[in-house]
This record gives structure tokens, C-alpha cells and sequence, in this order.
């Protein structure tokens, strides 16, 4: 990878429509090698997925969490079961295996209070192999979604 490839990836993080011919402008290349490089990031999969970013609080989902997660065992079996319950409930934005205690950080999302509380309840205390949570509330995002520095 090169600086053409760099300024082609940056471009992409900030603008994910950009057509090749904006692209090839805004890294000063000619179309037809800037779609081959393109490609080839896309191949050797650089770039993963393209998507739209959404507004969360525009769609009614305003209420934002994390939950701090404690297992009982660390064996295979329960943090398999764990990870796959955790994949299936849509409200968990990220799910991250941690080092040390605890063992996972869970970011989740809601449209207000007491629907946080009947996830947790329902779901998230429900969770195998769960000894413990621990919830903080997100009060403001300072950094989020920010691109790769490259």
C-alpha cells in the first residue's frame, strides 16, 4: 500500500459515495487506474463494506449505555455461549473481549430508559456464563466514528 492508496482510503472514509471519476479527482489519478486500485483494496479486503451512516437520535434511539460484563468461567464453552447471545440482540452496538476484569464491555443502545431496562432485564442479565454487570450511561459522544488514521 502507498500514499495513492492512503489518500484513496482516506477520501472513501469521509465520502463512502463517491463516485470513481470524484474519486480519481480528489487523488489526482486518471479513472481507469484509480478503479484498479480501488478494486484490488476491495479484494484484498482493506475496504470491508460500504454503508450509510445513521443518526441514532433522529430514529428515536437516543438513550445510549455501556454495560461492563464479568464472567463466572472463562472456558471455551461458556464465552462461545456468551459471544453468540451477545451477536444475536441487535440493541449491542459493539461487544468487546477485554483483558483483566472485566471480561467484556458491551455499548448499547435504546430509545429511552425503560426500554434499556427491559432489554436488561429480559436479555442482557439473561446472558450465559454472566456473573456480574455493571452499567454507566454515555452522557455525550466527544469522539465517535472516527476515520483510521492512515
Amino acid at each position: 500500500m502507498d500514499d495513492v492508496d492512503r489518500r484513496i482510503l482516506a477520501e472513501l472514509q469521509m465520502d463512502g459515495r463517491l463516485t470513481v471519476t470524484e474519486l480519481a479527482e480528489r487523488v489526482r489519478l486518471s479513472v481507469s487506474p484509480c478503479h484498479r486500485r480501488l478494486k484490488a483494496l476491495e479484494q484484498d479486503g482493506v475496504i470491508s463494506t460500504y454503508r450509510a451512516h445513521l443518526d441514532p437520535h433522529v430514529l428515536g434511539l437516543g438513550f445510549e449505555t455501556l454495560v461492563f460484563v464479568t464472567m463466572r468461567a472463562a472456558d471455551r464453552e461458556t464465552v462461545d455461549a456468551f459471544e453468540q447471545a451477545v451477536a444475536d440482540i441487535s440493541h449491542i452496538l459493539q461487544a468487546q473481549r477485554l483483558f483483566g476484569d472485566p471480561d467484556y464491555l458491551l455499548r448499547i443502545i435504546a430509545k429511552d430508559l425503560p426500554s434499556f431496562q427491559k432489554l436488561y432485564d429480559e436479555r442482557i442479565a439473561t446472558l450465559p456464563g454472566v456473573q456480574r454487570l455493571s452499567s454507566t450511561l454515555v452522557m455525550k459522544s466527544v469522539v465517535e466514528d472516527r476515520p483510521l488514521p492512515l
